[in-house]
This record gives C-alpha cells, sequence and structure tokens, in this order.
C-alpha cells in the first residue's frame, strides 16, 4: 500500500511540474489569449493621450491610446483592463508581469530598449513650452528660459529636453502630469514642457496658462508599445493592428477627437 501511495503521489507531482512548465513556456500573447483579456499599463494625467474624464457621472480613463489600446483587445478577442500608475514606474511594472504592455504615450528611447522591446512608432509628437499668462512677453526664445524653473512629467523624454534648456537643479520633475501644471498655475515653476496635443490640451483648459511658439528641436523617436524582450509574435500582432489603425486613419481621428480636452 505504501508503496503504490509512492508512486501515486511520485505521478502527481511529475503531471504538477509538467503543468507549471507548460504554463511558464507559454509566450505573452498566448497567456493573453488563454486568460481572454489585455493588461495595459499607463499614466492617465496626459490629455489627450491618457486621462481621467467624468463620463455618465463616473470616473474613466479615456484618450486616444486608450481608443487604441480598445482596437488592440478587439483585434486580440479579449477584453481590456487598464491599470493606472506613475510613469516613471510603468516598465517596472511590464517586466515583472504585472501588466502585459505599456501604452502611455512613451519614446522608444536606446535605453528602454535595454529592458524591454517596442512595437512600431503608432503616433509622432513636437515638443511644446506653456507658460503662465502673467509672463506673456517674457520668454521670447529658449535662451530667455535660461536659469528658469522648469516642469516636466518624471521619467519622460522632456526631462532629457530640459536639461538642455535650463540648470538640472531647476528641473521639477513629477509624477503626473497634473501635478506639473498645478505648480505652474501656482506659479512655483515658470514653464512646462509637454507634448505638443498635451500642451495644447491643458493651456485650452486652464485660463492662467498660455501656449506658446517657442521652437523645441528634438529628436523625438515617438510613440510606440512598450512589451517584454522575446516576444516577437506579440510584437507582429501589435503592429499589425496599429498598421491597419494608421492606413485607415483611425489614429489620426482619436487624436483630433481628444486634442481639445483636457482634466
Amino acid at each position: 500500500m505504501k508503496k503504490l501511495i509512492g508512486i501515486l503521489l511520485g505521478i502527481m507531482v511529475l503531471v504538477f511540474s509538467f503543468g507549471c512548465s507548460k504554463k511558464e513556456d507559454l509566450t505573452t500573447l498566448e497567456k493573453i489569449k488563454q486568460k481572454g483579456e489585455l493588461v495595459i499599463g499607463t499614466s492617465a494625467s496626459y490629455p489627450p493621450y491618457e486621462f481621467h474624464k467624468e463620463v455618465d457621472g463616473k470616473d474613466q480613463i479615456v484618450g486616444f491610446d486608450i481608443d487604441i489600446a480598445k482596437e488592440l483587445a478587439k483585434d486580440l478577442g479579449v477584453k481590456l483592463t487598464i491599470k493606472d500608475m506613475k510613469f516613471d514606474g510603468l516598465i517596472a511594472a511590464l517586466t515583472t508581469n504585472k501588466i502585459d504592455i505599456i501604452i502611455a504615450g512613451m519614446t522608444p528611447t536606446e535605453e528602454r530598449k535595454q529592458t524591454v522591446d517596442f512595437s512600431d512608432v503608432y503616433y509622432t509628437a513636437t515638443q511644446s513650452i506653456v507658460i503662465h499668462k502673467d509672463d506673456i512677453g517674457k520668454f521670447k526664445s529658449l535662451d530667455d528660459l535660461k536659469n528658469s524653473k522648469i516642469g516636466v512629467q518624471k521619467g519622460t523624454i522632456q526631462e532629457q529636453i530640459a536639461k538642455e534648456i535650463t540648470n538640472e537643479e531647476d528641473i521639477k520633475g513629477l509624477a503626473k502630469a497634473a501635478d506639473v501644471v498645478l505648480q505652474l498655475k501656482s506659479k512655483k515653476i515658470d514653464a512646462l514642457i509637454f507634448e505638443t496635443p498635451v500642451a495644447k490640451a491643458y493651456a485650452s483648459n486652464n485660463d492662467e496658462l498660455v501656449f506658446t511658439n517657442l521652437k523645441i528641436n528634438s529628436e523625438d523617436n515617438g510613440s510606440a508599445i512598450a512589451i517584454n524582450l522575446n516576444n516577437d509574435d506579440l510584437k507582429e500582432v501589435l503592429n499589425e493592428s496599429l498598421k491597419n489603425l494608421k492606413s485607415e486613419g483611425k489614429i489620426y481621428e482619436f487624436v483630433a477627437n481628444y486634442s481639445i480636452e483636457g482634466e
């Protein structure tokens, strides 16, 4: 009897081990389809990309990134789940498999490519500067912003751009774009740098702020979807969906729908 029990336990251990190993062998794409859910990570204070808005009396995360994500989930035949977090914590959440992909207006920089992979670029924006209305006429060129306090969203490409304009100690990096805006409204900083559609959205929704025509020459590589390394099958599927959205003109349609909105 003891021998029989030992054999049965051995078989159970083998079956369990085999099941676990098979589960671990699944690619991210296979796991997404198996669970019937696409979990995206984003930072929802960056209109028109992603931001909170009251819809039918309920707080919801909307924006053109979210519309793109909905189309991706539809193409995959799964439901969409959105996880809102700090921008500078997104890559860590992805690499620890707390989310499946990142879609948050993220630029595929060479530094980030050391840790994660990226889809094709789905949208490229220019960079712009917003100031307080009381400072109209004060900043006529980027040189006028030297030694000024500039606000940016922490972990974004705008942080590096700000370093080329002012002193590093004068750069105020905050987790949420909305907090950067509050800093400018209360005159704790002199200016902020956002991507152009985001800058226009906040300026149009805040009477104290002014969108400037100051030109920033940056090598913006656009926005792409971040995925974990060695997931070529998922990357291929995402790229195909993005290709279709771009060819149908839907991405720019989504951008236009949200570019006049803010928080």
